[in-house]
């Protein structure tokens, strides 16, 4: 445990600068454009009142009140989360690569460590997923700063105001109802199905580091395969039997099918670094 959490921890400060940029960009484009899109919307308001001379009724009927869920569906908001994301996306397969790629084959050295290759397969997972966590902690912290920024900078006569928990279930806004899921079960699905899907890619990358142009056929053939196990549950469920299982009954059945896939591969990653990747 000592080894895998050492390994974690440089697996952590490899990436720490650049994910401190990504962090710093949040920050600063979401702050800044809800200072910018909240002071556009009361100089628009100050013009027709002022000039226009239109009551303050008129105005909000013809242009609306400005609440949060406006702002969530900017580019200040949206940009910052989908490039984390994609930075992210990118790093699952950086991560093992670099390693291979790098001025020193530094992947030699990592497997040539004493400690078992298995520590090294589950600290990067591990890293991809404290980063996805850390992402997701800041964006809930910055919610209720921003929207006391929104009710510093727009009168509360021209503003409406939304709980947390009515921006992030809007139904013009699913994006964060998927960051912040509302139960346990919706936690699981998101979480769990994700660090799978990493994990799936990690062995995937291994295949095609043991066997080259084959590995990357064996690595598709693993995909497809892992979709069918993960997938049969339902076609099993709305095909064969006709919706034969209770919703509740088909949850824990993909979870089962979830774990097995999820297993499966951990032992295939391990298998791999053990027995078919040399140092």
């Amino acid at each position: 445990m000592k080894r895998y959490l050492k390994l974690v921890n440089f697996e952590v400060n490899r990436f720490f600068k650049l994910y401190l940029v990504l962090l710093g960009i949040t920050i600063l484009s979401q702050i800044f454009g809800l200072i910018v899109e909240s002071q556009v919307y009361v100089n628009r308001v100050n013009k027709f009142i002022n000039k226009d001379s239109m009551p303050n009724s008129e105005v909000i009927e013809h242009y609306g009140t400005m609440s949060f869920l406006n702002f969530s569906q900017t580019a200040w908001f949206l940009g910052p989360i989908m490039v984390s994301g994609v930075v992210l996306i990118i790093y699952v397969f950086f991560i093992w690569y670099r390693d291979w790629f790098g001025k020193n084959t530094f992947s030699y050295r990592l497997l040539m460590l004493p400690t078992a290759r298995i520590n090294i397969y589950l600290a990067k997972a591990t890293t991809i997923l404290l980063f996805v966590l850390g992402l997701v902690a800041l964006q809930l912290l910055l919610l209720p700063v921003e929207m006391q920024i929104l009710q510093w900078m727009v009168p509360s006569e021209f503003r409406t105001d939304l709980s947390i928990f009515a921006i992030i279930n809007s139904n013009n806004y699913y994006d964060l109802s998927i960051l912040f899921p509302n139960t346990f079960i919706d936690f699981v699905l998101y979480y769990a199905g994700g660090m799978a899907a990493v994990f799936i890619v990690f062995t995937v990358i291994l295949f095609e580091r043991s066997f080259r142009i084959k590995g990357i056929i064996y690595g598709i053939l693993y995909c497809v395969a892992s979709l069918l196990i993960f997938f049969a549950p339902l076609f099993v469920n709305e095909v064969l039997l006709s919706n034969y299982f209770y919703p509740m009954e088909l949850f824990f059945l993909e979870l089962l099918a979830g774990l097995v896939v999820v297993a499966c591969t951990i032992w295939i990653g391990h298998f791999l670094l053990k027995n078919k990747i040399r140092v």
